[in-house]
Formats: structure tokens, C-alpha cells, sequence
């Protein structure tokens, strides 16, 4: 009976934080965003611990690169 308990209480700990994961809010009515459409805004923190977000970018140019190591190998 211990065990059980043990078990279900290791079970209830380790379950708890995918609970919490599926309590993001999620936008009220998600739409795809068409040609010309201005990006939503949002927020990123940089790995030197500042935070970027894309409304101080508007109106400057960007350059995007995006790379997959893999892109042309059979791998």
C-alpha cells in the first residue's frame, strides 16, 4: 500500500508541470496572416540576457538568416 502511494505521488509530481504547459493563452481567434500584413508583435529575451522585441525593429531594415546544417545531405 506504501508503494502505491509512493508511486502515485511520483506520478502526480511528474504529471503536474504538463498541466501547467497547456494552461498558455492561447490569441481568442487565430488567424493566418495574408501577404502585406503586419507582424504581430512579441518579445524575445537574447542570449546576453536582454530583451528583443520586434516593435523596436519596425521601420529599420532586417536581415534574416535562417540555416539548417542538414539542408542538402542525406542526413
Amino acid at each position: 500500500m506504501r508503494n502505491l502511494v509512493i508511486a502515485l505521488a511520483l506520478f502526480g509530481v511528474a504529471w503536474s508541470p504538463s498541466l501547467n504547459a497547456r494552461q498558455c493563452v492561447a490569441p481568442a481567434s487565430p488567424r493566418m496572416l495574408q501577404t502585406g500584413d503586419t507582424a504581430p508583435d512579441f518579445e524575445l529575451r537574447g542570449t546576453d540576457g536582454r530583451t528583443y522585441r520586434l516593435a523596436d525593429y519596425r521601420g529599420k531594415q532586417a536581415v534574416v538568416l535562417v540555416w539548417f546544417s542538414r539542408a542538402f545531405s542525406a542526413g
